[in-house]
């Protein structure tokens, strides 16, 4: 039976005693209620192969195919992310929350590290239910009357992609979302994907957009985790952001990842 230790940051545990390829009903069971808890699950001295990979998103969701990267053949869902030593731009390097440019963005992936650099590559998760309660009530009020421009090609994100990829893909979705297990809100705009508030300018929006930027990315409500051959993370995604940290120039990193399809999220009225 897994145990789960829990970090002793604000998000995120570290799960013992388990075969990611060998998982039970009861073990499935156990992972999800934990994933709803600590939002980001860490596991160590796993063997997965596409296939496996693959066989263990389906044991959580249905496996969705990420808009910006070809997945492997036979796997269209697995893709494979890699910095080659000679690459400058990490994949994702920018605080985010995967595909929030889709209407219905990912529910959680699950990443393993294949090749994992001699020193840094570490990745950074924050709990967004932690962000949004540090905000005054008259905030936190406002911003759940508020809808937001979540696009693709903004550049902070396209700039960390293979070629500046750019496809026009764009979507609303609440400030404030309710978590659709929990009920409870929390803080939905990254600084990756969100342009502007609707029915705004994007003068307008600014300032705010750059205080919840910079308010999401303190230190006090996130982990940082070091990676290992073998390791891998489960993320909710409704629920956190994260971001790789791009501090291993000349080395190599090379991942495989799934995304698990999501809903559309929902606000308060």
């Amino acid at each position: 039976m897994p145990f789960f230790e829990r970090f002793s940051a604000p998000i995120g545990a570290s799960v013992h005693e388990i075969d990611l390829t060998n998982l039970s009903k009861e073990d499935i069971s156990l992972i999800n209620r934990a994933l709803v808890d600590h939002l980001v699950l860490f596991f160590h001295d796993q063997s997965l192969t596409p296939e496996s990979l693959n066989r263990l998103g389906q044991q959580f969701g249905a496996p969705a195919p990420y808009p910006y990267v070809e997945g492997l053949t036979g796997y269209p869902e697995v893709v494979e992310v890699i910095k080659k030593p000679e690459d400058t731009v990490n994949f994702g390097g920018v605080w985010h929350s995967d595909t929030a440019y889709l209407a219905e963005p990912a529910k959680a992936a699950i990443l393993y590290g294949v090749e994992i650099p001699d020193q840094g590559g570490d990745t950074m998760f924050t709990n967004m239910y932690l962000v949004y309660e540090s905000l005054s009530p008259g905030m936190q009020r406002y911003l759940r009357g508020l809808h937001a421009v979540n696009d693709a090609d903004n550049d902070a994100i396209a700039a960390t992609r293979p070629g500046g990829a750019r496809k026009g893909l764009k979507a609303e979705h609440p400030v404030i979302r309710r978590h659709p297990e929990t009920g409870k809100p929390l803080l939905f705009v990254n600084r990756a994907h969100t342009t502007k508030f609707s029915g705004m300018t994007h003068e307008e929006s600014r300032d705010l957009l750059a205080f919840l930027f910079d308010r999401i990315e303190q230190p006090e409500f996130s982990c940082r985790f070091s990676w290992a051959p073998g390791s891998v993370a489960f993320w909710d995604n409704r629920a956190c952001q994260h971001y790789p940290i791009n501090d291993y120039h000349g080395q190599q990193r090379r991942m495989l990842r799934i995304s698990l399809a999501g809903d559309t999220p929902a606000g308060f009225s």
